[in-house]
């Protein structure tokens, strides 16, 4: 398998993805690297994970690889076959259903809480973000827009001041930043998300958490009709263009 060297519109540190680690942060770094190669598609859906190939690109040796691979499976992103090595696992309208649904309601708690802890710095700073976003969406800049997106989310959890909540979606965002990169992200959608930025900033602003938390529910699953729009288009079922699902992956030997 030839892993190509490609621009990722995400938060994480992948701009020299290719090049040797710092061993000081190794283990975060292995995981980061090789969920970077499965969000963007690099390593794609059903694929097995070349071990040599990564290892020789990052400057590792087997064994830190293999215990990211673990992480990244804990959070769904591979299967751990026995004795086979690790294979990247399909997204299913199933795994978008399931995921949106809970991160909906961690968003939502996340925002509430924030309403009630945040400080006005903190206020503040989120505002900063959202106006270099409107920036990027003016421009048409789609992978700043989605950093700027993805820090104002991180935000808002962060002042939640909750360990717990913070835990639990940072072990689903993964799968979400795998499905919005797959998705194709119209203009009039495009549009209707920034409009529902500019409420959610309004809702923090006042503080009024109710409103905030049923602003982002709306908002994530808005986010899983776009993914599942997208996924009937890029793998059209054999019959009424259906999408398979978890099960009918399982039929295929492909556990879920």
């Amino acid at each position: 398998m030839t892993l190509t060297n490609r621009k990722v519109p995400m938060t994480s540190n992948t701009d020299s993805r290719n090049g040797p680690i710092e061993r000081r942060s190794l283990h975060d770094d292995v995981v980061a690297r090789v969920r970077d190669m499965i969000v963007t598609g690099e390593l794609p859906p059903n694929s097995r994970v070349p071990e040599r190939i990564i290892c020789e690109q990052l400057g590792i040796s087997r064994t830190p690889l293999r215990e990211a691979l673990k992480v990244l499976a804990h959070e769904g992103l591979l299967d751990l076959p026995p004795n086979r090595g690790a294979v990247v696992t399909p997204l299913t309208v199933e795994d978008v259903n399931e995921t949106f649904e809970v991160m909906g309601a961690l968003e939502a708690l996340s925002g509430e809480l924030a309403c009630a802890r945040i400080t006005e710095e903190e206020v503040l700073e989120i505002r900063s973000l959202h106006s270099q976003m409107l920036l990027a969406y003016k421009r048409g800049d789609l992978p700043e827009y989605f950093r700027l997106n993805q820090q104002i989310h991180e935000a808002i959890l962060t002042a939640s001041r909750n360990h717990t909540l913070q835990s639990s979606y940072y072990t689903l965002m993964g799968r979400v930043r795998r499905a919005r990169y797959m998705a194709n992200l119209s203009p009039e959608r495009w549009k209707q998300a920034v409009e529902e930025h500019e409420d959610i900033l309004d809702a923090l602003t006042n503080r009024d958490g109710a409103r905030v938390a049923r602003i982002l529910r709306t908002h994530l699953k808005n986010k899983a009709e776009v993914v599942k729009e997208s996924l009937l288009v890029q793998r059209p079922g054999e019959e009424g263009g259906e999408p398979p699902t978890r099960s009918a992956e399982r039929g295929r030997g492909i556990r879920p």
